[in-house]
Parts: structure tokens; sequence; C-alpha cells
């Protein structure tokens, strides 16, 4: 499987060589990835910025424990999750899927009201938490794809959510950064590069029963 291989040469990139940008094909080819990923109930409860503005990477930089990934990458995608699910977030679902698998709205109602009452049934900070889990999937996706198509990744949770925030106005529209992902080109001066992965072995991670 040369997914396997492209696996193995994946890493966690901690210095992109910043002269290298991801071209719009392959950008076109990664939000495919995140657009195609596995979600709870299809809801797609997220948003994903994909920064590669300059300046707003600075104002991020010391929100993000000066880490240079922020301004080194090519791109960074910021995931972020819905902060309360509203019944028009389910309504659009169900919408959208009567469009796009030619059913009637009126035969998709149970669905809908099954959904409504489920996710309702949970506190607003049990719905934040399930809908910031949702965005690490989407990110796996993205991560997979990079490697795939042989651009550097490196998935991140340093940073100062409060601050990422207010830097990018998500309050307002109610939704929050969960997680991170710097995607470029690795650089030659990074020393992580050709460190032998280390991972348990397929006996301890795994057991059949």
């Amino acid at each position: 499987m040369n997914l396997i291989e492209n696996l193995k040469w994946r890493y966690a990139t901690k210095k992109f060589d910043s002269s290298k940008k991801v071209s719009e094909t392959d950008l076109k080819k990664l939000k495919e990835a995140i657009q195609l990923s596995a979600s709870s109930y299809g809801l797609q409860l997220y948003k994903v910025l994909i920064i590669e503005n300059d300046q707003i990477k600075e104002k991020l930089k010391p929100a993000s424990w000066e880490q240079s990934q922020i301004t080194e990458a090519s791109h960074l995608f910021i995931f972020c999750n819905y902060t309360k699910v509203i019944d028009k977030n389910i309504d659009d679902y169900i919408s959208l899927k009567s469009k796009t698998q030619n059913i009637n709205v009126k035969d998709l109602e149970g669905y809908a009201d099954f959904m409504k009452n489920t996710i309702g049934s949970i506190s607003e900070d049990m719905q934040k938490e399930w809908t910031t889990k949702q965005t690490y999937i989407a990110m796996s996706n993205l991560l997979t794809a990079c490697a795939e198509l042989k651009i550097d990744a490196c998935p991140m949770e340093g940073f100062d959510i409060e601050k990422y925030n207010d830097i990018l106005e998500l309050n307002t529209k109610g939704l929050s950064t969960a997680v991170v992902t710097a995607v470029g080109y690795r650089s030659e001066k990074d020393n992580t590069a050709n460190a032998p992965k280390v991972r348990k072995s397929i006996n301890d991670l795994f057991e059949i029963i």
C-alpha cells in the first residue's frame, strides 16, 4: 500500500521552508479531502479557516506560544467547531440531503426530529465537546491527504483558544478554535525530519477479542 509508505514518510514538521507554497491545485485536493471526512450524523458542525495572509499569521504566533510553524508554513488550517447546535443546523442538513439524494423533505422529518431530540437532550457544554471532537476526524483526513501529496503538516494544540477566537473574530459567529494544522514543506534545517518514528508495536497496540 502506498498509503502506508506515505504515512511512514510524514511526521509532525517542526520547521517549514517559508519560500515554498502549496499550489492551488493541491490546496483544492486538501479541501476536498476534508469535505469528504466522516462526521457524526453527517452534520459537519465545524468550519475550516485557511490562513495564508502573513499579517494574520504574525498576529496568531504570540497566541501560539511563539511556535515558528505558524509563520513559516504555507497555510494554516484552523478547525473551528460550532459552540452550540441549533435546529437550523439540522434543518439545513436535511434540506441538503433532500436535494442531494432526491428524497422528499417530508420523508426525512422523523430523522430530523430524532437528531434534534438527541442533540437537544445534552447540555451546551457537552454539545461543544462533541462538535470539537468532530474537527479531529476532519483533521485526520487532512493529515492523510497531505501525506499522499507529499505535503508536510503539523497538527497543533499549543495555542490560546480565547486569543485565537478574538483575533479571528469567531465569538460573534458561534465558532471556537478547536485544533490547528500547519501545512507546507519541510525545511532542510528541520533536524526532526529523519528521526525514526516512535510507535508502540502492533502487538502492544492491538488486541483481537
